[in-house]
């Protein structure tokens, strides 16, 4: 009835309703560990939850998501009338380290698109339009594979995209691009006749997260020593790279797709240290 609830009335992707299920599912099974249910668990035994969860070695963050879950599971069960009291209501996650988000430089970058040989085949020109799209749109992974070949418009240069809570909203692209889509689209077109997605495997299907992971994995590797080379870094980039270059916050939001400011508001942050490095290396008395 919840995962329905999330499917149809909050309308979240399978895939955050496969993460609830996943969450509520683990914490059911240690209900039943302790002879209770999820309906009868007790503010203890979530407690008991959480703790055991951390010494296991589960990171705070991944605790704090679970710990959301519940509370959205919770608040839920109020609302139907099938709990008069919430065993949430005291409960405090483990405090989350703040992170600021992960991105490659602009020159490195620039390295990347306009340096690095990707090859001639048509596979090859998959990839390189992969790294070119997250890039140039900022937009999710689970966006890029599932972005529809109908929503690429290269007339109005602008693609259309289905965000989270299925939030549809369009992102433009320079005109520079548009040769790069209708070469890449006619080869594609060429091998596998006209396809629904536009970005395609090498059967000509829809391609697949870890696949595309792989191939961004493979790319920045050659131009970063960070840490993280996955899709989501790409995106950080995109932000990060306007909010450098003057950009307002508020259309960054806009292009992003986050639902408030707040979420966006991450960024500013990577540019106040830049800013502050520019004074440390630049002042007389830093």
């Amino acid at each position: 009835m919840f995962l329905d609830y999330l499917r149809y009335q909050k309308r979240f992707s399978s895939h955050t309703v496969l993460s609830y299920e996943t969450d509520l599912t683990q914490f059911a099974d240690y209900c039943s560990q302790e002879g209770s249910s999820s309906e009868k668990a007790d503010p203890q035994i979530i407690r008991r939850w959480m703790a055991r969860l951390l010494k296991e070695g589960m990171s705070a963050r991944t605790v704090t998501r679970k710990i959301s879950s519940l509370k959205s599971f919770y608040r839920f069960l109020i609302k139907e009338g099938v709990l008069s009291k919430n065993p949430m209501d005291k409960i405090i996650a483990p405090k989350v380290k703040k992170q600021l988000p992960v991105f490659v430089e602009e020159q490195p970058m620039e390295a990347l698109l306009d340096k690095v040989d990707f090859g001639s085949d048509f596979l090859s020109l998959r990839n390189r339009m992969v790294i070119e799209m997250l890039y140039r749109t900022g937009i999710r992974l689970s966006e890029l594979i599932n972005l529809k070949d109908i929503a690429v418009d290269t007339g109005q240069c602008t693609i259309k995209v289905l965000g989270k809570r299925n939030k549809e909203r369009i992102i433009p692209f320079s005109p520079s691009f548009v040769k790069e889509i209708e070469a890449y689209r006619q080869w594609r077109n060429k091998l596998y006749g006209s396809t629904e997605t536009f970005f395609v495997n090498r059967k000509g299907g829809r391609m697949y997260g870890k696949e595309v992971y792989r191939i961004v994995h493979t790319y920045l590797s050659m131009v970063t020593t960070l840490e993280k080379k996955s899709p989501h870094v790409v995106r950080h980039t995109f932000a990060t790279h306007l909010l450098n270059k003057g950009a307002d916050l508020n259309a960054i939001k806009e292009l992003l797709g986050h639902a408030n400011l707040s979420a966006t508001q991450v960024y500013t942050h990577n540019s106040f240290e830049k800013l502050k490095e520019v004074y440390r290396k630049a002042h007389p008395r830093a």
